[in-house]
């Protein structure tokens, strides 16, 4: 009986998927959980990817695991961090923690930051930021690369090295597949006053004509996808998320801001930021880092230099995108239906 439920469902949400007009169907409603997922072993959350994994049949998050319960100089429990993982075996209704990614290439305590990962011909591809050591001063952060890796897995993962992408300070990078083929990536150049550049590859290994994309907004968390026939890339200013709006992938028109104050779900605010965007046809969710300690007034650094921990500390959380008079709003009541549907080839 289980496994004709099971059928049934997985043919509903096929046809749901392959016919938008019957989204959300009945065999796919679930409530979003609240928050999304928070790490039981740093508490630390952020900067999230969301990927189907084809080898276990599952979704998951990797994310930039921040030592938010360690009690570092300064800001110091951002970096040293690892890339965690967050599994989902119901189609986004839980996560748990599944641990870490060996990703380190060289000696010593090294940092990571903001994972992206694409699959193409039977290999997926993660980028994340790299810095070498651990700082405790955001001005004084060392140079940051974009590393590149391969997996068949998502677990075993090979180095193929730095990109050249003509900048000592590149992070939060988003890589999209053009019409033609071909891959760009969008991302931070900290030494343009960082703000959003782009470069483009045929082969995700080689990236050629590093340039400005949005010029004089400083900005980081770089986010693109398409949905309802427009091209979409989301940023994060520190006040909220802010959306720009494409037909060709050049041209970008601001479109205002997402996720700029809290909503009555719990943990969730003060503000969005940090993002990643999953669409399946006429359904598009947001998944965010939030910041929930820091809804009061600001609290006194501790004597090192560090925040205290409920400031220190973050999580993910989610909310549907909707496509409105033009724009993109979200819906971050506990009445959206969030679901995964599985990706079996």
């Amino acid at each position: 009986m289980k496994t004709t439920l099971k059928m049934l469902q997985k043919l509903l949400c096929t046809a749901c998927l392959a016919l938008p007009w019957l989204l959300p169907c009945a065999a796919s409603a679930q409530k979003a959980p609240a928050p999304l997922f928070r790490d039981p072993v740093t508490d630390g959350a952020a900067d999230p990817v969301c990927v189907w994994n084809r080898n276990e049949k599952c979704w998951w998050i990797l994310y930039t695991q921040r030592r938010a319960n360690s009690e570092t100089a300064n800001v110091a429990y951002c970096y040293g961090n690892r890339i965690g993982v967050a599994q989902s075996d119901d189609n986004g209704a839980s996560w748990y923690y599944r641990g870490t990614l060996d990703l380190e290439f060289e000696n010593g305590h090294n940092t990571f930051w903001a994972p992206e990962v694409v699959y193409d011909n039977g290999t997926y591809h993660l980028f994340a930021a790299y810095i070498r050591g651990v700082r405790d001063d955001f001005r004084n952060g060392g140079a940051a690369s974009i590393v590149h890796y391969t997996s068949r897995d998502m677990w075993k993962w090979e180095y193929r090295g730095k990109l050249d992408l003509g900048t000592l300070k590149a992070i939060d990078i988003s890589v999209f597949k053009k019409p033609d083929g071909g891959w760009r990536a969008w991302y931070k150049d900290i030494k343009k006053s960082s703000i959003t550049c782009v470069a483009d590859s045929r082969d995700l290994f080689t990236w050629e004509n590093p340039r400005v994309c949005v010029p004089d907004v400083e900005c980081e968390g770089q986010k693109v996808f398409r949905f309802k026939d427009y091209y979409w890339l989301i940023t994060d200013e520190g006040h909220g998320l802010r959306v720009y709006r494409s037909t060709d992938l050049d041209h970008w028109e601001s479109q205002g801001l997402l996720l700029t104050d809290a909503s009555q779900r719990p943990e969730d605010g003060p503000r969005g930021f940090h993002c990643d965007v999953v669409v399946f046809g006429d359904k598009a969710y947001i998944i965010y880092g939030t910041h929930p300690g820091r809804m009061g007034p600001k609290q006194e650094p501790l004597a090192p230099g560090n925040s205290p921990y409920a400031e220190r500390r973050s999580l993910l959380q989610c909310a549907e995108l909707l496509y409105r008079n033009g724009t993109l709003e979200t819906d971050r009541t506990d009445g959206f239906n969030f679901f995964l549907p599985s990706l079996d080839e």
